[in-house]
C-alpha cells in the first residue's frame, strides 16, 4: 500500500491489517484484492449484482429488526446505506474479482463492510468502529455467505433478465419490419446449400423473427426459477444463528422492496447446494445464442459477394474491410454477434460444469457461475442492440438478383410439378442441367405451357404457399 495513503487498522481472523481510511470495504475485502488477482471482471462492473446483495442485506436488516435483533437506529442505518448501493452510489467500494475461491465469502464479506461502513458514517459513526455496527454481527446477522450470495445472484440475475427482455424485443420486431417491408421480394430458398423451392425474402426475416420470439417464454420460465431463494439457510440449509421466523421474514421483505414474488425454497438444505435455476437461466441463454448464430450465419451468406457470391441482400456498410484489397467491406455486425453467441455458450458449458461441481452441502463455484451468468446476459444486450441498429434496420433486397435466381434455378421445377406433372418435370431438369438453360425457357420452348399461366404459377404469391390454379399443361 502507498505510505502516503492515511490508514486505519482492522483485524480478522488471521490478524491487523491497514485498511485506506477512505475506504468503505474492510480488511476482508482487503485480503480478497490480494488473494484473486484473477480477471478484469470486478464485481464494481456489475451494478445489478451489487443491488441484488444490497437488497438482501436490506430483507436481512428489515426480519433481523423485526425479530429484535437490530435497534431501531442500526437497522435504519443499514436499510438507507443498502439503498445508497441499490441507487447506484458507491460502486466503486467493490474491486474485488468476480472469480474467487471461499463460494462467495469475499464477496459477501465486501458488501457487509461497505454497508457496515457507511452505516456507521451515518449514525455518526468513524469508519472501522465496529462495535456500534459491525459486518459480522449485525449487517450478516442471521446470514451465512451460502444464503445470503445466492439470494444475491438470483434477485441481480432477475433484473439482468428483466433488463435483456426489452433489447431482445426490440431486436425481433427489428426483423419483423423487415419481414413486411420485403414480402413481395421472390428467391430461393435452399436446403443442404443446394437451391430448393422459391420462396420471399419476407419469409425469410419472418423466420428470423419466430424463432427468436420462440425464445421468449423460455427465457421467461427459466427467469421464474430465480425468484426462488434460500434466505434463512444459514451455512448449509438448517437454518443455525437464525431465530424462528427469520426466513420466512427476509424472503417477505425481500418480495416487498423488489415488488417481484420471491418464495422461499421449499427444502433449504437441497436449494443451498443446487444451482440447477442459474443453469436453466444460463442455458436459456444459450438457446437464444444458438439462433443468434444461425441467422448472423445466414445473413452473412446472403450478403456474400457482391459479385462472386449470393448477393441477395445489402448490410450496411460499417467499415473498410481489409488493410490490403481496396472496395472490400466486411460484414463486421454479424461476425461479432456470432463471436457474442459463441462466448454465450462456452459461458454455458462453464456454468454447466460449475453447477456439476455442488459437493456435499454447498456448491463452491458459484463464483464463476455467477460471472459466466451476468457476462452473457450483458452482452447478449449489447448484441442485440448493435445488431439491431448498425446491421438489420439498414438491410436493403437486391431485388433483380434474387429473381433471376428463381428464374435461373432448377429448383422452380418443384412448383411446375403438380401442374406440368412429373414426366414433364422430369425431362425439363434434365435438359436445363445439361445445357445450362433456364427452366422458365425451356417450358416456353417446349411448350408445356403458355407464357401468360407459366407467369401466373410463378407469381410470387402462388409459389410461397399452397395454391390452387386450375391450369393444365398444354401436352
Amino acid at each position: 500500500m502507498n505510505k502516503s495513503v492515511k490508514t486505519r487498522i482492522e483485524s480478522d481472523l488471521l490478524g491487523s491489517r491497514e485498511v485506506p481510511e477512505e475506504a468503505l470495504y474492510g480488511v476482508q475485502t482487503l485480503r480478497a484484492l490480494e488473494n484473486f488477482p484473477i480477471s478484469n471482471f470486478k464485481l464494481s462492473q456489475y451494478p445489478l449484482f451489487i443491488k441484488g446483495l444490497a437488497i438482501t442485506k436490506m430483507g436481512a436488516a428489515e426480519a433481523n429488526h423485526q425479530l429484535g435483533l437490530l435497534t431501531d437506529d442500526m437497522a435504519k442505518a443499514i436499510k438507507t446505506a443498502c439503498q445508497e448501493l441499490i441507487d447506484g452510489k458507491h460502486h466503486e467500494q467493490f474491486p474485488i474479482d468476480m472469480i474467487q475461491g471461499g463460494a462467495g465469502t469475499s464477496t459477501n464479506m465486501n458488501a457487509n463492510e461497505v454497508i457496515a461502513n457507511r452505516a456507521l458514517e451515518l449514525m455518526g459513526y468513524k469508519r472501522g468502529d465496529y462495535a456500534h455496527c459491525s459486518p459480522n454481527d449485525h449487517v450478516n446477522c442471521s446470514q451465512s455467505t451460502n444464503d445470503a450470495y445466492p439470494t444475491a445472484i438470483h434477485i441481480g440475475l432477475y433484473y439482468t433478465y428483466l433488463a435483456l427482455v426489452p433489447h431482445f424485443e426490440e431486436l425481433i420486431r427489428s426483423f419483423e419490419r423487415k419481414a413486411k417491408e420485403f414480402a413481395g421480394v421472390i428467391k430461393m430458398g435452399r436446403t443442404q446449400w443446394q437451391d430448393a423451392v422459391p420462396m420471399t425474402l419476407g419469409q425469410t426475416f419472418a423466420g428470423f423473427a419466430s424463432i427468436l420470439r420462440n425464445e421468449l417464454p423460455h427465457l421467461e420460465a427459466a427467469a421464474r426459477e430465480l425468484l426462488t431463494i434460500n434466505m434463512g439457510a444459514t451455512a448449509i440449509g438448517t437454518g443455525i444463528c437464525a431465530e424462528p421466523g427469520y426466513a420466512e421474514k427476509s424472503t417477505a421483505a425481500i418480495a416487498k422492496i423488489t415488488g417481484h414474488k420471491y418464495i422461499l425454497a421449499d427444502d433449504l438444505v437441497g436449494a443451498t447446494s443446487d444451482t440447477s435455476s442459474l443453469a436453466g437461466y444460463s442455458s436459456a441463454l444459450r438457446m437464444i445464442a444458438l439462433k443468434m448464430n444461425k441467422i448472423c450465419n445466414d445473413l452473412r451468406l446472403l450478403s456474400s459477394g457482391p459479385r462472386c457470391g449470393l448477393n441477395e441482400i445489402n448490410l450496411p456498410p460499417m467499415q473498410p474491410g481489409s488493410s490490403i484489397m481496396p472496395g472490400k467491406v466486411n460484414p463486421v455486425i454479424p461476425e461479432v454477434m456470432n463471436q457474442i453467441a459463441y462466448k454465450v455458450i462456452g459461458n454455458d458449458l462453464c456454468v454447466a460444469m460449475s453447477s456439476e461441481e455442488a459437493q456435499m452441502e454447498l456448491n463452491p463455484m458459484e463464483p464463476v457461475i455467477a460471472q459466466c451468468c451476468f457476462e452473457s446476459s450483458e452482452i447478449l444486450i449489447q448484441g442485440f442492440d448493435t445488431l439491431r441498429i448498425r446491421c438489420i434496420d439498414g438491410i436493403t433486397a437486391n431485388e433483380e438478383v434474387c429473381r433471376n435466381y428463381v428464374h435461373n434455378s432448377i429448383g422452380i421445377i418443384t412448383a411446375l410439378n403438380p401442374v406440368i406433372g412429373y414426366k414433364n418435370s422430369t425431362k425439363i431438369a434434365k435438359e436445363a442441367i445439361e445445357t445450362g438453360r433456364s427452366v422458365y425457357d425451356l417450358i416456353l420452348e417446349h411448350d408445356i405451357l403458355s407464357k401468360e399461366d407459366l407467369d401466373t404459377i410463378m407469381k410470387p404469391e402462388n409459389m410461397i404457399k399452397p395454391v390452387k390454379l386450375g391450369i393444365k399443361p398444354k401436352k
